[in-house]
């Protein structure tokens, strides 16, 4: 038997031009969603899952993602919207008795950014970047690692060259190429979505209310389960809007969960449709700390 535990972690947070955040959609839409301050730009957040298992074989401890963290230079920092100097998730860590190098396994769903930077230290000057969560193996999709060391010149800024270097000559790399890791075991599952960058992977777990699905950039926030929104980040609008209606929908019929990456108010909430098959969010889970629901499987 084994008890899992779900914790919301709230990492550095964000802000981006709501321009590019929404796409085409114009801002007279978007407005109503998010307010932006005076230079267009809307406050985003860097959400982390942690998921604690807990069996006869002892804890083991899985984070979903790590958020951008603190490793700009402060003049990159600032041009990425990077509100923070501290490594916050570091310190959500802290709060709840832990440290990085309590945490086993780290699941990155892509190599950008803002969902990998977490990775390493704050930025100090004269020193170079290392690598936290020292006990821990790294996993990531094997095509978004391809991408990441051979981007396209449309998203070559959203890679950090010195991190790529370092998770492999960690050795604590492991790179997925199907629907389920021999690590992670049964329990777990991939969706791959190609919508937003090559080989991102959303991961499903049985949470015993139902699947709950890191939403990675597919669904970054809740403003995104309207099938039309996009990102301008995006590389494939189209692709990404059929690939969003498949997971919404598997998520609707199954009752499931949602867990968002960048929503600055709501950290999961369940998915339901109208009788026009337009998707709506339902008991949203507002705060970070422990989720309420629980696994036993």
């Amino acid at each position: 038997m084994v008890q899992r535990r779900f914790t919301a972690l709230r990492g550095n947070s964000q802000r981006l031009d709501g321009g590019a955040m929404f796409g085409n959609a114009p801002k007279a839409l978007w407005s109503r969603w998010v307010e932006a301050d005076e230079l267009n730009r809307i406050p985003l957040a860097c959400n982390a899952l942690l998921v604690e298992e807990h069996s006869d074989a002892g804890t083991r401890r899985i984070l979903l993602e790590t958020g951008v963290g603190a490793f700009f230079e402060p003049e990159l920092a600032a041009r990425y919207g990077v509100v923070e100097r501290e490594h916050c998730l570091l310190g959500a860590l802290a709060d709840i008795g832990l440290s990085d190098s309590d945490i086993d396994i780290v699941m990155l769903s892509h190599l950008h950014f803002d969902h990998a930077g977490g990775l390493l230290a704050a930025w100090q000057e004269g020193e170079a970047h290392r690598l936290l969560f020292s006990n821990a193996i790294y996993l990531t999709g094997s095509e978004q690692w391809q991408r990441a060391n051979a981007p396209h010149l449309r998203d070559r800024a959203s890679y950090i060259p010195e991190l790529l270097q370092l998770l492999e000559s960690s050795g604590r790399l492991q790179l997925i190429a199907q629907e389920r890791s021999a690590l992670l075991g049964d329990d777990y599952r991939f969706i791959r979505s190609d919508g937003h960058t090559p080989g991102m992977l959303l991961t499903e777990i049985e949470t015993g209310q139902g699947p709950l699905i890191y939403g990675a950039d597919l669904v970054p926030a809740m403003p995104w389960v309207n099938l039309p929104i996009t990102m301008g980040y995006d590389r494939a609008a189209e692709m990404l809007i059929d690939e969003k209606e498949s997971l919404l929908n598997g998520l609707q019929q199954r009752r499931g969960w949602i867990f968002f990456s960048h929503d600055p108010a709501c950290f999961a909430a369940r998915i339901e449709a109208d009788r026009r098959g337009r998707y709506s969010t339902s008991e949203p889970i507002m705060a970070a700390g422990p989720l309420n629901f629980c696994s036993g499987t």
